[in-house]
């Protein structure tokens, strides 16, 4: 049976009266739809940055528990998540499922010799990095590069990168970078990476650069202040001094992002599965508007995703909520109803 939805449809608000013809939304009207839900109608919500299918760091992928992941996503209202670095390449029904969200990712990280976490991603050499990188984002869309580590560690060079995002977009990909120290976010914004995963420590001088280079932030803000609450319980050392200086500024620096016009994606990063509102709570309460908070987590990151909102011919993903969640973001915990791919899946 044809599913229906209607109501107030952000971003604009306007009352829409959708059914679902397979994965596409249309308003021609079809006898004997099924009206699932009424209310403020939200497009799916994104999880821009989620690393599922792995419990503990240095795991190996699980189907089982990848599987499980996803579940959590989509009970949360989540119809697409993006994951920039993966334990493994994921199995065929990864973003295929009709119960799963669409998904995208970017294979195992890339990363140099000696930096990042032992058991996950690829090292190769700096001179092989960006055919590397093309190679992987070819076959997915993707790679994602970490571009620096540790407080005493050197990021990957300028040039690098350069050549790593002509590579990655010579085949029609994009490139994600990990950045948590100023040189490596400097390298990123000089390369013109598409996206910059975390940012801290990101100086504030290179909002307009990325702006004018349709560069965008995921900030993973939630995460982040929640690792600042334990990092500040810690002896004092040089990588506890960097985390604190850097993740009390970063609030403050996405809303500086903001104000310059980057665009900034909802990204949760960590365990557990299935927070996008922490996200969307946590740039609320940054300084974002509301609507601006909840656009990072749904409607802006499916139009980077190349997905359209709710018009006619959009795939057929939304949230469905009894009142306007930008009034009161604790809506976005008790949705009506989740639409993935025309199905009611909560």
């Amino acid at each position: 049976m044809t599913l229906r939805v209607r109501g107030y449809a952000l971003p604009d608000g306007e009352y829409v009266d959708l059914y679902a013809d397979g994965d596409r939304w249309t308003t021609d009207p079809v006898p004997g739809a099924d009206l699932v839900a009424e209310g403020w109608l939200v497009p799916g919500l994104v999880d821009a940055h989620t690393h599922p299918g792995a419990e503990e760091v240095g795991d190996r992928l699980d189907e089982d528990l990848l599987r499980a992941h996803l579940h959590q996503h989509v009970e949360a209202g989540v119809t697409a998540i993006r994951s920039p670095g993966l334990a493994d390449d994921p199995p065929a029904w990864f973003g295929t499922d009709p119960d799963l969200p669409r998904a995208w990712h970017a294979g195992p990280w890339l990363a140099q010799a000696g930096q990042f976490f032992d058991g996950w991603g690829r090292r190769p050499d700096l001179a092989d990095l960006p055919a590397v990188a093309a190679e992987q984002a070819r076959r997915t869309g993707w790679a994602k590069i970490v571009a620096d580590w540790g407080v005493d560690d050197d990021a990957i060079p300028p040039d690098v990168l350069r050549a790593a995002v002509e590579a990655v977009h010579a085949v029609g990909g994009r490139l994600a970078v990990h950045s948590q120290q100023s040189a490596g976010g400097a390298a990123a914004v000089v390369a013109g990476v598409d996206s910059v995963e975390h940012g801290m420590c990101l100086d504030p001088a290179l909002l307009n650069d990325m702006a004018a280079k349709d560069m965008v932030l995921t900030p993973t803000l939630s995460v982040l202040m929640s690792s600042l609450a334990r990092a500040r319980t810690r002896p004092d050392s040089p990588g506890r001094r960097w985390y604190v200086q850097g993740a009390s500024a970063h609030p403050g620096l996405v809303v500086a992002a903001a104000e310059a016009g980057v665009p900034l994606l909802a990204g949760t990063d960590s365990l557990p599965h299935g927070r996008v509102l922490d996200e969307v709570r946590a740039l609320a309460d940054a300084g974002l508007r509301p609507h601006d908070a909840l656009a990072a987590a749904s409607w802006t990151a499916r139009r980077y995703l190349g997905l359209p909102g709710l018009e006619p011919g959009a795939p057929a993903d939304a949230v469905v909520y009894e009142s306007d969640p930008r009034a009161d973001l604790d809506q976005l915990a008790h949705p009506l109803a989740v639409v993935l791919r025309g199905r009611r899946v909560r």
